[in-house]
């Protein structure tokens, strides 16, 4: 799937259609995730004036006149938006073309989704449902230590669940994917199965660090190199190749040399080093009451009534003190 770094290097690579007007929208399948909104053809005549990222969605603003449209776009498991010339080909699973013009050319972008897991939809319908409950993003000064131990302990019952899927959830903090997640986690030196609640405050602003750090480098490299997905200018990112445990099960650690293992969490693949990343447990104290094991004891090993006497014992006194 598409994470952060992808969409936001998507994104960057849409910047020379700002100002262009649109010249032409074609719809070819509008059962995407949902479907594709039947007055789409709206936006013909509308000049794109913004795009920005929220999560990993897409927000383009288009201005008609006085009036705005927001196009909200997700690129679901496989989708990408690439840019053409005008005449190029529709291919097989291109479902959505938008044409614009910028007075001297045309230019196709092309909505590709084999899966057809993505969507484009008019914000305006979906705000509420989709962006307003989502949490902060990773790269901005409101995702901190104080940030993340605020949400782990700050309740009435801490959350005990994996520290891996609290950063991976999108109510807490935005666009911290999978891969991404591992990368962060390695460098930090915490195992993913690390109950979020053990994790120290100062292990929390070694974990934000990492986490801005990945993002950024992945961003500057163009995102990973997913297979199905390629950015607007039509190329793909290199991130991967320098990937240190994601992928890379049954290899070796880069830093210890210890065998990398691999688990599920929330079925989702986890690759972690055992030895830099030594999981921290922590079991419960419980009260139990004396008398029922005691109960349960006595049912299954009645008490013997043989009780054997202590074996007599020989004492000499020494009398000489008489004499």
């Amino acid at each position: 799937m598409p994470e952060l770094p992808e969409v936001q290097t998507t994104a960057t690579s849409l910047q020379p259609l700002l100002d262009q007007t649109v010249e032409k929208v074609s719809v070819f399948q509008p059962k995407l995730r949902w479907a594709v909104p039947d007055d789409l053809v709206s936006l013909v005549d509308y000049q794109l004036i913004d795009i920005e990222r929220r999560a990993k969605y897409l927000i383009l603003t288009f201005k008609g006149g006085a009036a705005q449209k927001k196009l909200l776009i997700h690129l679901g498991m496989s989708g990408s938006l690439q840019q053409h010339p005008v005449g190029f080909d529709k291919r097989k699973h291109d479902h959505v073309i938008l044409t614009f013009n910028d007075g001297k050319k045309l230019t196709q972008l092309h909505y590709h989704d084999p899966r057809r897991f993505g969507m484009l939809l008019w914000l305006d319908d979906y705000e509420d449902k989709l962006i307003t409950h989502l949490g902060v993003e990773p790269l901005s000064e409101d995702f901190s230590a104080d940030y993340l131990y605020h949400h782990i302990h700050n309740r009435k019952k801490p959350i005990e669940r994996p520290i891996k899927s609290v950063i991976m959830a999108q109510e807490i903090v935005v666009g911290v994917g999978n891969i991404y997640a591992t990368e962060s986690l390695f460098l930090s030196k915490i195992h993913p199965l690390t109950p979020a609640h053990l994790i120290s405050h100062e292990q929390l602003i070694t974990l934000v660090a990492h986490i801005r750090q990945v993002l950024q480098t992945s961003i500057e490299k163009g995102g990973s190199t997913l297979k199905d997905f390629t950015v607007a200018d039509g190329k793909t990112g290199y991130f991967q190749q320098t990937l240190l445990v994601y992928g890379h099960k049954g290899g070796d650690c880069p830093s210890c040399g210890t065998t990398i293992e691999n688990i599920k969490i929330n079925q989702r693949a986890s690759t972690f080093c055992p030895t830099c990343q030594p999981l921290i447990t922590h079991k419960k104290t419980v009260k139990k009451s004396v008398k029922k094991p005691l109960k349960k004891l006595l049912k299954k090993q009645p008490l013997s009534l043989n009780v054997k006497k202590p074996a007599a014992k020989t004492i000499l006194l020494d009398n000489s003190w008489q004499n």
